[in-house]
């Protein structure tokens, strides 16, 4: 797959051991499989960002995980229960990946998708205020 990079991302990716890079890279090329529409970004500084009408999702590799932020507002189902912490938070919820895990790649791009169409729809924010 091809797509627009941020070199700050690629700068913050390959800093990280190898095992994270790759769980970095699949995350990455799954967002953007999600929507060609994605952009990269660099926000805090150095967290990489995946925005489109909205953030979708940041990176932050900790010291024996990979913590995937999906900024859904914890409105997106999570039917496979890949979800592993800030399941009450009110902006995102994440994702933690830790050495020789496999991501669950099918459940992460739909979640993937669903941000998308809510903050093409306006937003979680908004979306909850309607319902």
């Amino acid at each position: 797959m091809s797509y627009v990079t941020d070199p700050r991302v690629d700068t913050y990716i390959d800093a990280l051991p190898a095992w994270q890079q790759a769980i970095c890279h699949q995350v990455r090329d799954l967002v953007h499989e999600a929507d060609p529409e994605v952009v990269e970004t660099i926000k805090r500084t150095v967290q990489p960002y995946f925005v489109l009408d909205g953030n979708i999702c940041a990176l932050l590799a900790a010291k024996t995980h990979v913590n995937v932020f999906l900024y859904d507002g914890a409105i997106v189902p999570d039917p496979e229960g890949i979800i592993t912490a800030g399941h009450d938070n009110k902006t995102a919820r994440t994702v933690a990946v830790e050495e020789g895990e496999t991501l669950n790649a099918p459940a992460l791009l739909a979640m993937f998708r669903q941000i998308i169409a809510n903050n093409r729809a306006g937003g979680w924010r908004k979306l909850k205020r309607e319902n």
